[in-house]
């Protein structure tokens, strides 16, 4: 019995059951999944750390300013056949650097990029 709640009996609320969204297999790659990753995956960032990264299953992509996390990991899925284990992104601010003309300075373009995290073993391909 409560002793400061109106409800007297005990109820249970009846558990739902627990679905998991994303699968192990890579999906069906259709026509149109196909076309939504190569935008979504602009290109494969090239530097030095990126490259480091790679040793340790973390890849980084180019991607466009409106894409969201699970976009990319649904791309990463279709092009390359991999379930990713965590997908991180990040705004990176445009630049002000000196043009040598009269002007004097320009600012480079504003980018995003995306560290997607695969499981132990699985590797990408690039070329």
């Amino acid at each position: 019995m409560a002793l400061f709640s109106k409800d007297t009996k005990k109820t249970e609320k009846a558990k739902k059951p627990v679905v998991k969204t994303s699968s192990k297999k890579a999906r069906e790659a259709t026509p149109a999944l196909k076309a939504r990753a190569a935008v979504v995956i602009t290109a494969p960032w090239i530097s030095e750390k990126a490259l480091i990264g790679t040793e340790k299953g973390v890849y980084v992509f180019a991607i466009p300013r409106t894409v969201t996390k699970l976009d990319v990991s649904r791309a990463i899925e279709t092009l390359y056949k991999v379930v990713p284990r965590k997908v991180h992104v990040v705004n990176l601010p445009g630049k002000r650097v000196s043009s040598r003309t009269r002007r004097g300075t320009a600012i480079r373009a504003r980018r995003r990029k995306a560290y997607v995290y695969l499981a132990k073993g699985d590797t990408i391909q690039f070329a």
